[in-house]
C-alpha cells in the first residue's frame, strides 16, 4: 500500500508527482501518451495525468502539446469546476466525515491517532479539524501539506493545465465520472483498509518525496515496467481495493473513448497514468477489442 497511496487517496492526489529536480531526457524518449486509431476516423489520445506538479517541469514536451491541438473534445476524469462548486463540494466534505458521533480516536488504534496528533502538529493542522475526519481522508489532510510545501500543487497538475486551455478555447469538455462518485471509491473501503491507508501514509511521510520522484521519473520517461510495478505491485495484493479503485472505473471508460470513434471526432484523453498501465488498464481493455494504441 506504501507505493500507491499518494496516487489513490483522492482525486486532489490520485497520481504522483514530478519533482522540480528531475532532470529530463537528454535523447528522445517515449512519453505517457498513446495515439488510437481506427479507420475513417481522427485519431484519439490518451494522455497518463499527474495531477499534482510542479511549475518547473511546464513548458511540457511538444508532442502533448501537438496531440491537444489536434483534438476537438477534452475527456478528463472529473469535470474540475465540480471541486469548487460549493452545491457539490459541502455534500462530499460530508462523506469525508463522521456524521454518527464517532470520532478519528474512537476508530483507529491508539499509537496510530497517537502518532497523528504528532504529525498534525508539526504540518500546524489543527487536531480537532481531523477528529471527525474518516480514516482515508485524515490521510488525505496530513499528506497536502508534505507535497505543497516541496511544491507539488494541483493547479500545477498536468489534468487542471488542460482544462483549463480547453475552457478558456471554448472547447466541448466532457468527464468519465463525478467527483462524488471518486469519493466513494474511497469511502466504501473497508474500515481496515481505510486505517491502513492512514498508517501508510504517517509511516512514509518522510520519505514518500522521494518515491514520488522515482515514480515520476520513470513517467518522464515512459516507462510503463517501471511504473506499473511501482503503483500497482503491492496494489494487486488486494484484490477488492484493485477491483474497485482501477479495475472498474478502467471498464467503466472503454465506452466513452469508443464514442469518439463512433462520432468521429479526435479527443484528448486525461486520466491518472496508473490507469493506463497494467494488465487492466484501459490501454489493454482497448486493445483487447480490437482498437489500434501506439505509445508516442
Amino acid at each position: 500500500m506504501r507505493k500507491y497511496t499518494l496516487c489513490l487517496l483522492a482525486p486532489m492526489l490520485a497520481v504522483a508527482t514530478m519533482s522540480a529536480q528531475s532532470a529530463r531526457p537528454a535523447t528522445a524518449q517515449k512519453l505517457f501518451l498513446w495515439t488510437l486509431e481506427a479507420p475513417g476516423a481522427p485519431p484519439t489520445f490518451l494522455l497518463g495525468s499527474l495531477h499534482l506538479l510542479t511549475s518547473q517541469y511546464y513548458p511540457l514536451p511538444e508532442a502533448i502539446e501537438r496531440a491537444f491541438k489536434q483534438s476537438t473534445v477534452l475527456i478528463e476524469e472529473v469535470d474540475l469546476d465540480e471541486m469548487t462548486n460549493p452545491a457539490v463540494a459541502f455534500p462530499l466534505l460530508g462523506k469525508s466525515m463522521f456524521m454518527d458521533g464517532r470520532t478519528l480516536d474512537k476508530v483507529v488504534a491508539p499509537e496510530l491517532y497517537k502518532q497523528v496528533v504528532e504529525r498534525a502538529s508539526k504540518a500546524g493542522i489543527p487536531v480537532m479539524a481531523l477528529q471527525r475526519m474518516k480514516p482515508w481522508m485524515a490521510a488525505a489532510t496530513l499528506t497536502v501539506p508534505a507535497l505543497q510545501a516541496a511544491g507539488f500543487k494541483a493547479e500545477h497538475g498536468v489534468d487542471k493545465y488542460f482544462f483549463d486551455k480547453a475552457k478558456a478555447a471554448g472547447m466541448e469538455r466532457r468527464a468519465l465520472e463525478t467527483v462524488a462518485y471518486q469519493f466513494d471509491r474511497l469511502d466504501q473501503m473497508p474500515p481496515a483498509v481505510q486505517e491502513a491507508m492512514l498508517r501508510s501514509v504517517i509511516a512514509d511521510l518522510d520519505t514518500q518525496l522521494a518515491s514520488v520522484k522515482t515514480i515520476a521519473d520513470a513517467w518522464a520517461y515512459g516507462d510503463t515496467v517501471t511504473l506499473e510495478k511501482l503503483l500497482l505491485g503491492s496494489m494487486r495484493e488486494s484484490p477488492e481495493l484493485y477491483d474497485q479503485l482501477l479495475t472498474q472505473r478502467n471498464r467503466n471508460w472503454v465506452a466513452p473513448v469508443e464514442a469518439c470513434l463512433a462520432e468521429k471526432k479526435s479527443c484528448f484523453v486525461v486520466v491518472g497514468a496508473a490507469h493506463l498501465v497494467g494488465r487492466d488498464s484501459l490501454v489493454a481493455l482497448l486493445r483487447a477489442k480490437g482498437h489500434k494504441l501506439v505509445q508516442q
